[in-house]
């Protein structure tokens, strides 16, 4: 995955052996790229959801995707769902989340929609419907220092690899089946910034993560990580929606929207400007999953 190279960012060191990627400091320099309102696209929009402000939940531990600058949320996925609302005619409200809460608020109908790097996966289809709008891998990182190799989902056996609760990657590394009597100690964690510490401090020997934020914690982290292997299972991300009649609508309404940002060009500018475009995917395949559609 190219690193990202837009900010200038550095890592506080507090003692010996603190490196906590809660101590990163960011400063933000581009202004985000904006969508132009679209007429077709606003149509689509539920009657329920015009004239409101519609709360999105994301998760701002996930550098470059979301994160937090001083009392500012920043990041791809945020800049995406602004550009869909203003294409769309609506107002949107961010809420700094916990990832394993976002669907449960989202069935319980707290948040319209979900925005935090959410792998689309056949069990989360039955929960929510989801619009694809991005792809990615799971990457691993290590200490700088570290000699592991991964080479494969069984190279865990028998180390200990620290994941974030809720994710794609915990699911995975549970439940890998290990041959000769190894095992894998899986350590989660709340946040993703929590999984990082738990690898700096050396409590865990691997980092296991969506693949282009490993790529940015590394780069962030000024030669205490590295990257090591290549990305495995590569799946499309999704914009989550409720599954009511009034949450497919709005998903059918961001498909077309999505579809628009690529047609007109801010789709590719946002990612360039995030430095993700190896993960950009076609409008064809910005499919709506989870319902019929």
């Amino acid at each position: 995955m190219k690193r990202f190279t837009r900010l200038r960012s550095t890592l506080v060191v507090v003692g010996a052996a603190s490196l906590l990627a809660s101590t990163m400091v960011t400063t933000a320099g581009a202004s985000a790229t904006s969508g132009k309102y679209n007429a077709a696209d606003a149509k689509l929009v539920p009657a329920a959801y015009k004239g409101t402000t519609l709360q999105v939940a994301t998760d701002a531990t996930y550098p470059p995707d979301e994160y937090i600058t001083g009392t500012k949320m920043v990041g791809f996925d945020v800049d995406l769902i602004n550009a869909i609302a203003s294409t769309l005619g609506v107002k949107v409200k961010e809420n700094n989340v916990t990832f394993d809460n976002i669907i449960g608020g989202i069935q319980g109908g707290r948040y319209q929609i979900g925005a935090s790097s959410f792998t689309d996966d056949k069990k989360r289809e039955k929960q929510v419907n989801f619009v694809d709008y991005f792809q990615a891998g799971e990457g691993v990182y290590v200490l700088s220092t570290s000699k592991f190799v991964f080479k494969g989902l069984t190279s865990f056996c028998g180390q200990k690899v620290a994941v974030e609760n809720g994710t794609t990657e915990k699911i995975d590394v549970k439940a890998l089946k290990c041959a000769g009597g190894k095992k894998v100690t899986v350590l989660s964690f709340t946040t993703q910034t929590e999984a990082n510490a738990a690898v700096q401090s050396g409590q865990a020997v691997a980092g296991f993560v969506d693949s282009q934020v490993a790529g940015y914690i590394v780069s962030l982290a000024q030669g205490f990580f590295k990257l090591t292997g290549k990305p495995v299972n590569v799946f499309p991300y999704g914009i989550a929606t409720p599954k009511t009649p009034n949450g497919l609508a709005l998903a059918k309404a961001i498909r077309a929207a999505t579809k628009t940002l690529v047609a007109n060009g801010t789709y590719g500018a946002i990612l360039k400007h995030w430095g993700l475009t190896s993960g950009a995917i076609p409008a064809s395949k910005m499919v709506l999953n989870g319902a019929k559609s």
